[in-house]
């Protein structure tokens, strides 16, 4: 009997899109393109849903107008990944992003229950790699915001890169986005 080694097949952006279009993806099932593999999200609970909402609220009062602050859209990272963040700040509004989705946040939020040790490594090596300079975990399991800053090779990481800086803040304190450093956001204001 032959054996033959298992093999997977990477997607680009393209086809990921085209499988959306022919419904071969329902519009309802939580799909990510991450690195060329379609990762299913784990269901949402309450209080991911309210975490989401409350930051999506706390970033929108302080990046204000010139800023789209938007909850679990894709964002266009490279050939392979069209990750959706949970929250994601970009400069302009809807209409600068018809042509494609947004590329470079300054602010990528996950909030994170069941998927915290996925967003830190996984998600936070992808983030690394395309250079966002800001990444939050607004982490539902230790009621606190760790911040992710300064990204650099590491070829340990999953994507070989990853955050030099990392912070953690608990529910008292409170963190100004790298965009918007003239505005404070209490880490409480984030939280369920």
């Amino acid at each position: 009997m032959t054996t033959y080694p298992v093999r997977t097949r990477r997607w680009t952006r393209k086809e990921y899109r085209q499988l959306g279009e022919l419904g071969v993806l329902p519009e309802n099932e939580a799909v990510e393109l991450i690195a060329g593999q379609l990762v299913v999200a784990e269901p949402k609970g309450t209080p991911h849903t309210t975490a989401v909402r409350l930051t999506a609220e706390a970033l929108r009062r302080a990046f204000g107008a010139g800023w789209l602050v938007s909850t679990q859209d894709p964002i266009a990272l490279d050939d392979d990944s069209e990750p959706e963040p949970d929250v994601a700040v970009v400069p302009g509004g809807p209409r600068d992003y018809l042509v494609d989705h947004p590329a470079w946040p300054v602010l990528v939020v996950e909030v994170a229950d069941s998927s915290l040790l996925f967003d830190r490594h996984h998600k936070g090596s992808l983030y690394a790699r395309a250079g966002f300079p800001d990444y939050w975990i607004v982490n539902l399991v230790d009621a606190r915001l760790e911040v992710y800053r300064r990204p650099g090779g590491d070829p340990a990481a999953e994507f070989g890169w990853r955050y030099l800086d990392a912070d953690v803040v608990a529910t008292g304190g409170g963190v100004a986005p790298l965009a918007r450093r003239d505005v404070a956001i209490a880490v409480a204001d984030l939280l369920p």
